[in-house]
């Protein structure tokens, strides 16, 4: 018990006392987040634009074995797509800079997230998004790292490594949030985050939740332990017009067409 309000208390303590907002602005020039801490040089050649539009595309497990999960060779395809078709991967640090600033280093933007943390994101996916030269994030669920058919921590110390993959909070144990108490809901994130953070010596500012469902005490918990961004399971096209909190993304379903692949990118 003291342990977690030691944790707590360093997560909450310097959020209360760094959210102003000339804080919040010098930010935009320096973001240390995941592989390496962007600075305002790696955005030289980004142009303004008042509306920034970012397709997040929502990946599980990539697989053979389970007919509802995506297949490799359907993973293989839409990534292609992606590269034939002139879109650039960004990083979570980019998506954050991006819809900060409104500026972007091109029209054809997309977020490929994979959510949960299955081995199979660095056994498959991650091959594949290095032979196209492509950037993915795993959403990891901390309290799964010992589990079977999860990444563990060294697992996910190589990817990082790799600047092919970068990793954002799912919480401890996936629950959904909106069934737990503010004080459990602030755990779940707290943990989350001192996890990644220390283990992966990163600053990580993004929560998606389980199941993509949160409540007003979410969002407070959210904010009180350092996040500055959540992701839903919402529909639609995030842009910089959006709540910070509740930010869309686009869900890949098995077997879809291609028709229906290239639509979860149209943001007109």
């Amino acid at each position: 018990m003291i342990l977690s309000i030691v944790l707590l208390t360093s997560y909450i303590i310097p959020n209360l006392q760094g959210n102003s907002t000339s804080t919040l602005a010098a930010q935009n020039d320096r973001i240390p987040v995941n592989n390496f801490t962007e600075t305002q040089n790696n955005y030289k050649n980004w142009k303004h634009t008042d509306t920034v539009k970012i397709p997040i595309l929502m990946y599980h497990s990539i697989t053979n074995k389970n007919q509802h999960q995506i297949s490799i060779s359907q993973f293989q395809n839409e990534m292609s797509y992606l590269k034939k078709n002139g879109y650039r991967t960004l990083t979570s640090s980019q998506v954050l800079y991006a819809l900060r600033t409104h500026r972007i280093p091109q029209k054809k933007i997309v977020w490929i997230t994979l959510d949960d943390g299955y081995k199979n994101s660095m056994t498959t996916a991650q091959p594949i998004l290095r032979t196209n030269h492509q950037h993915a994030t795993v959403n990891f669920v901390t309290g799964f790292s010992q589990k079977g058919p999860f990444l563990n921590l060294q697992d996910a110390r190589l990817m990082k490594a790799s600047n092919v993959i970068d990793f954002e909070s799912h919480t401890v144990t996936h629950q959904n949030l909106t069934t737990l108490t503010y004080k459990q809901q602030l755990h779940e994130l707290a943990e989350s985050k001192n996890w990644l953070d220390s283990h992966l010596n990163q600053q990580t500012l993004v929560i998606v939740y389980p199941d993509g469902v949160c409540n007003r005490s979410t969002i407070k918990a959210a904010k009180m332990t350092g996040y500055q961004y959540g992701l839903s399971t919402t529909p639609g096209i995030a842009t910089s017009n959006e709540n910070n909190y509740q930010l869309p993304r686009q869900r890949v379903i098995p077997n879809m067409s291609n028709a229906a692949f290239v639509a979860l990118l149209q943001s007109d």
